[in-house]
């Protein structure tokens, strides 16, 4: 007859598979919507922690440095890599994390910058756009006044969702909330299923001029 610590270990065996068979079907998923985006790794960089597909704009704006986007053009839409993102400590965000954060952000723009220097098919993708998708609404501005500090900016006059949006959209948090608890548990948050969509863009110039080879290497 087993001891409770074999019952125990058997337990937590029956546990882990269980968790690990969840964790497949959630990284199947997510993989399948990746594919589906065509969202791809530009970079085998383990600091990277951002990954890009290429899109087409829905509107036209222009930007603070005058470069104009245009509906029907392509542009470079950021997304993160969920594999690479430093996990967050289970006290929550510190300087520690949030100093490895901002350097593994500066090295995923550098390493974009990079790429796009030599695929000249992409010559025409001037704008390059991130959602955020970190908190709720209420603290959308703090973010956007973050990512002002990378070289990115609002660009008003989004039009709101629609209802079938708003659908795929909670579809979209539910699957990130999943991702976020099986690999950063401490970063989750309770309104993680109320994830909005704040986009800000940067120009391709902005990029080359901060990232690029000739960018100062001194962070900020």
């Amino acid at each position: 007859m087993p001891t409770l610590g074999r019952l125990q270990f058997i337990g937590a065996a029956v546990g882990r598979r269980r968790h690990s068979w969840v964790q497949r079907i959630i990284l199947r998923i997510d993989g399948a919507l990746r594919r589906g985006q065509s969202v791809v790794e530009y970079t085998s960089d383990p600091g990277c922690i951002l990954r890009i597909r290429v899109a087409r704009l829905d509107r036209d704006f222009v930007l603070a440095d005058g470069t104009s986007g245009r509906a029907g053009n392509r542009f470079i839409d950021l997304h993160l890599w969920n594999e690479q993102v430093p996990a967050m400590p289970k006290e929550g965000a510190s300087i520690a994390w949030a100093r490895q954060m901002h350097v593994c952000l500066q090295q995923s723009l550098r390493q974009l910058a990079r790429y796009l220097a030599v695929r000249p098919d992409l010559e025409d993708a001037y704008v390059v756009r991130c959602t955020l998708m970190f908190a709720g609404p209420e603290r959308d501005s703090q973010m956007i006044r973050l990512l002002g500090r990378y070289g990115f900016e609002p660009v008003p006059g989004d039009s709101p969702p629609t209802l079938g949006e708003r659908a795929r959209r909670f579809g979209e948090n539910i699957l990130t909330s999943l991702i976020v608890l099986m690999r950063n548990s401490a970063s989750l948050r309770r309104d993680t299923l109320r994830r909005g969509r704040t986009r800000v863009f940067m120009s391709r110039r902005t990029l080359e001029q901060r990232y690029g080879r000739g960018a100062a290497r001194a962070d900020s």
